[in-house]
């Protein structure tokens, strides 16, 4: 198993990206080592499989990758959560207020049954907004979100704590200061 200071410095940073003052944590470089992928996964699985989820609920886009591989190592079934029109058939949505404006997250009608026990999983928290939609719509749907994972998390932006006062237990592999 590879020390989290290992895996941390598999993510790249990109200096001013989207927009100045931004540190970009590009997890990709850490996708693409094998050993740090698989040491990620590991470590994510060891927290998600004593919750015994039925379902990986995984965020677009890097949500799908992370998502995909975690449910395939618990045995669960993944379902994405996607931006809006990108869903073939009956969809099932919530929209959710962004810094500049709104934007809307869909999964597939009847795809996640009431009941259900399942993780939302994603490779970034920043502000959490997106984490939140995502996880009120699984609500609506009446699934148990029982957790939601995270590869990296920027605490300063308080996302985890904003999913944690709406009762949601978060997790996150590693940690960056900054924006």
């Amino acid at each position: 198993m590879m020390s989290v200071d290992e895996l941390a410095a598999l993510v790249r940073t990109i200096p001013d990206f989207p927009k100045p003052g931004i540190q970009f944590r590009d997890v990709t470089t850490l996708l693409a080592d094998r050993r740090g992928f698989a040491d990620l996964i590991g470590r994510m699985a060891r927290i998600a499989a004593p919750l015994d989820p039925e379902y990986v609920i995984g965020i677009e886009a890097r949500g799908f990758i992370l998502g995909a591989a975690l449910a395939h190592v618990l045995g669960a079934g993944f379902v994405p959560v996607r931006k809006a029109g990108k869903l073939p058939g009956r969809t099932v949505g919530m929209d959710y207020i962004l810094e500049y404006g709104t934007d809307r997250l869909e999964l597939h009608e009847g795809q996640v049954p009431a009941g259900a026990r399942v993780i939302l999983i994603d490779d970034l928290i920043a502000t959490g907004g997106t984490a939140l939609a995502a996880a009120q719509l699984l609500r609506e749907q009446g699934a148990s979100v029982l957790m939601a994972l995270f590869a990296v998390d920027l605490p300063d932006l308080g996302g985890m704590a904003a999913l944690e006062a709406d009762g949601i237990a978060t997790s996150a592999i590693l940690a960056f200061p900054g924006h």
